[in-house]
């Protein structure tokens, strides 16, 4: 009986695949079925039997399935700015409301299955996220409540444990490319969390810097594979609409892990120090790690797997079938046509198909320049709070009251965060969420470069220190959405770009944000911002080569596109879909879509 409470692989049988077909019958096999003359010169612009012919539709549709027929001709020049012009029908997108968590097409029984999938694994991505961020930026709050004091920091150690800590993660996300999709990542996650929540805790035992760089690079080691795990879990899951607001949920983790650091650290100083002989940053290192641990081992009850290996008790083999069959129509395969067999990782054909695609060059760069666009884990605003001073000349802020202070800019963070997601759904606009953060972000970055200005401007441009990061989650979405055809190259994308993302800034910030120079970091701020401007302006390469793909995909996304000006197209075209009325041009193009099908 006890087995039963532990996580077993869900195998459904065939029953459960009939009943999932019964009750949702736009996920059944394709049945062709005989198609009457009415039915074929219809102008309701449903897809036929003859039409899917030409069209390629989602597995496992049965019932007819709306198509738009396009005319491109005189497509205004503007369209190139609408992300979904081929991703989404008029259908699909009448179906979309972005003030609701479901899509009005989703069955009772879809919205189960998604609430389970939020309570399981989006809160689950939350809890282990936050408790990611609070092991990673404890080393600043450290820092600046006595670490570096105790344990004699000098010039630009600071700088230099922050990119250990980035070797570590760096190092070990290589075999994660190998091992992401193969892995069993209810157990492996949870694992890794457990370990990093060792490596912090014993952070308080360490007196000199080597001891501390030691233990961070361990923890940036057991972090390594977090982030792009948890991306790839998401887009396991769940539809690329649904995955935005997800990412959003889980990056909010990011800024509550900064935030409650900030908050933890200014309590241990003000509250344990001297507890036990210990001082009140070795406490921090102390109740981070003791928070830390628990969270892993939860992971193993709230991670489901991935759909093709599910292993979660809460849902049933039902549900499991239903949450295959519901991804199928975003794996754009043919209908009829079966699942693509798993390609192995030293297959020559996929690495050539990954380094022959524009993905892994343009998706890289945009990740760059996504990891280098922030200013806050350098610690400057800690380390600006802690330089001010008073009439007297003296520390303005005491150690704790900085730490305090500190929580401002990642509570407003968090702020952005739901901002930008909104800005993402609302306007069904991703690049155009990512280009309104970098105004922000790039504003404030110039503003401190400056740095000359009165103390309320750089107040002002602190507070939009964490719009450089408030798009990420956005973008992993749109990365999640972009390579959502084949899982296994997905996997090696996500892992190339944020291991050449966050190698990028483990020798950059060596070289731009020198503890030395704190807090006036000139070339800091400037490099961040030019990295905000270069993010603005590769985005729009991303939705170049986005909107080039999804056009070619355009008839697996239900839409049938023409051009009565050229003829282009027309033979996919029913008759009656061409308007001729008075035009005399617009009736010899007829004429010809006419002999085209008849020959």
């Amino acid at each position: 009986m006890i087995w039963k409470f532990l996580p077993h692989l869900q195998t459904p049988s065939e029953t459960d695949y009939n009943n999932v077909y019964q009750t949702h019958p736009k996920y059944a096999p394709p049945v062709t079925a005989a198609v009457s003359d009415t039915d074929e010169h219809s102008n309701s612009e449903k897809l036929t039997a003859e039409d899917s012919d030409n069209v390629s539709v989602a597995v496992g549709v049965t019932e007819e399935k709306e198509v738009e027929y396009r005319d491109e001709a005189g497509r205004p020049w503007w369209k190139f700015f609408d992300e979904y012009e081929y991703r989404l029908n008029k259908q699909d997108r009448s179906g979309q409301k972005w003030f609701k968590w479901f899509d009005e097409n989703d069955t009772p029984a879809e919205r189960k299955l998604i609430w389970k999938l939020d309570l399981l694994l989006s809160c689950y991505a939350f809890l282990i996220y936050w408790v990611k961020f609070l092991d990673q930026t404890n080393l600043n709050n450290a820092y600046v409540a006595g670490l570096s004091d105790d344990v004699h920091f000098k010039g630009n150690d600071l700088v230099n444990t922050q990119a250990i800590f980035s070797v570590g993660a760096i190092v070990f996300q290589l075999p994660f490319m190998f091992l992401l999709p193969k892995v069993p990542l209810h157990i492996v996650l949870p694992l890794l969390d457990f370990c990093w929540g060792i490596m912090t805790l014993c952070q308080y035992k360490m007196n000199n810097v080597g001891g501390i760089q030691a233990m961070r690079f361990l923890v940036g080691a057991f972090e390594a594979s977090l982030y792009p795990a948890l991306h790839y879990l998401l887009g396991s899951w769940f539809k690329p609409k649904e995955i935005n607001r997800r990412a959003g949920f889980m990056y909010l983790a990011q800024f509550f892990g900064v935030l409650t650091s900030s908050v933890i650290a200014a309590g241990a100083v003000k509250h344990l120090d001297g507890v036990n002989g210990l001082e009140g940053w070795r406490w921090l290192f102390i109740i981070d790690g003791i928070i830390t641990m628990p969270i892993g081992i939860i992971g193993l009850w709230m991670i489901p797997g991935t759909p093709e290996k599910c292993y979660s008790i809460f849902l049933s083999k039902e549900e499991v079938v239903l949450a295959r069959e519901r991804l199928k129509d975003h794996k754009e395969r043919a209908s009829g046509e079966p699942p693509k067999p798993k390609t192995s990782f030293g297959d020559r054909g996929m690495w050539k198909k990954i380094f022959s695609s524009w993905q892994i060059y343009v998706l890289c760069l945009e990740g760059i320049f996504c990891w280098n666009n922030n200013n806050g884990t350098s610690g400057a605003y800690l380390l600006w709070l802690k330089s001010l001073k008073n009439s007297e000349g003296k520390q303005r802020y005491t150690n704790s009251k900085v730490n305090d202070l500190g929580a401002i800019t990642p509570g407003l963070g968090m702020v952005w965060i739901v901002l930008t997601v909104g800005i993402a759904d609302l306007f069904g606009s991703r690049w155009g969420a990512i280009v309104f953060t970098q105004l922000f972000n790039f504003t404030g970055n110039t503003i401190l470069a400056v740095w000359e200005v009165p103390e309320g401007a750089k107040w002002f441009a602190w507070m939009l220190q964490y719009f450089g990061w408030a798009m990420a989650a956005t973008m992993y979405s749109w990365l999640n959405d972009i390579c959502r055809h084949d899982p296994q190259v997905r996997a090696i994308i996500l892992m190339i770009m944020n291991m050449m993302a966050q190698t990028s800034t483990a020798w950059i910030s060596v070289l731009v944000w020198k503890t030395s120079e704190a807090p006036r970091y000139l070339k800091g701020f400037t490099f961040t911002a030019c990295s905000a401007f270069c993010l603005m302006i590769w985005t729009m390469v991303v939705l170049y080569f986005y909107k080039r793909d999804e056009r070619q995909h355009a008839k697996e996304n239900g839409i049938v596109l023409y051009n009565s000006a050229t003829g282009e197209g027309l033979e996919h075209v029913p008759e009656t879909i061409v308007d001729v009325k008075h035009d005399d041009e617009k009736a010899a193009i007829k004429n010809q879509a006419v002999s085209i099908r008849s020959a």
